[in-house]
């Protein structure tokens, strides 16, 4: 670990690294495989596989690819909270992505009878909170966190708040607000007029997951490195979306839209071959 600078070292597979599961007491050391599925037919239009544990730095890239692939101007992501990182939702909407992430309470104030972020309300005009007690929250300073600019507010008055021991153990309550949290607040307001949103995330991205997992059996992936498993899953998820589309159209259907598909590519490199050569062989297929 100390030669390779490296903070997890797998003698197994090089490549592999501990994944934190709900459904495991300890770490499975394998890889992360992220999925999207589109919601009308559950085909899977996109995935890639990390050996990255986390799924927070993965939102803006899977939704391009998604959108790629689905040759769509506009589209809508919907993602659990494992995916809420405030870079990553920003860049989504800056690129004309419209998402749906629940934020994840990261405080444990409510827990313990006190109030929490979501009790402070933002006036965006006299750019101030008003707290839960009426009293208001001023700007006061701009710092700098891992890259990202905070803009911080806080009132001189808490140490004679009748409220104080449900709002702040400290001397005073802070609130910290990110200069594009504007955004963070869109997203939200989106999310808060569509309450089915997670429910339609669950029976559309797991069922495919389920499905293949259960093909896969309890031993999971075969290969071996980042260079092997992504091969590996992709003839998964080929193998899933071939049986899924004989589902939803049968296989004459398809095996039409295939030839039709292969006799394209053929015209295009291959201009001068004939449309009956580059048929026949098709059909026996």
């Amino acid at each position: 670990m100390h030669a390779s600078g490296e903070k997890q070292i797998s003698l197994t597979d090089p490549d592999a690294r501990a994944m934190t599961s709900q459904s495991h007491s300890a770490y499975v050391v394998g890889y992360n495989v992220q999925s999207v599925v589109d919601a009308e037919h559950h085909l899977i239009v996109a995935h890639e596989v990390t050996n990255v544990g986390i799924d927070k730095g993965q939102l803006s890239a899977m939704a391009e690819q998604a959108r790629e692939a689905l040759k769509a101007e506009d589209i809508e992501v919907l993602a659990d909270k494992g995916y809420f990182k405030s870079e990553e939702i920003a860049t989504c909407e800056n690129a004309g992505i419209a998402v749906y992430v629940p934020k994840p309470a990261t405080s444990n104030a409510r827990a313990h009878g006190r109030f929490d972020r979501r009790d402070f309300v933002y006036n965006r005009d006299r750019n101030e909170y008003v707290c839960p007690a009426g009293e208001r929250l001023t700007y006061r300073m701009t710092t700098k966190e891992v890259g990202k600019v905070l803009h911080r507010y806080w009132a001189s008055v808490c140490q004679t708040c009748t409220l104080k021991q449900h709002c702040t153990t400290g001397k005073q309550r802070r609130i910290a607000r990110w200069e594009q949290e504007e955004i963070l607040e869109h997203v939200q307001e989106r999310l808060d007029q569509r309450p089915d949103a997670m429910i339609v995330r669950r029976s559309t991205v797991e069922h495919p997951f389920g499905t293949i997992k259960a093909w896969m059996g309890a031993t999971h992936f075969q290969m071996k490195t980042l260079k092997n498993v992504p091969t590996e899953m992709a003839l998964h998820i080929l193998a899933y979306n071939m049986k899924r589309v004989i589902s939803i159209i049968g296989v004459p259907k398809l095996l039409e839209a295939i030839a039709t598909f292969l006799l394209q590519i053929a015209i295009v490199r291959l201009p001068t071959i004939s449309v009956w050569t580059v048929k026949k062989p098709i059909l026996k297929l």
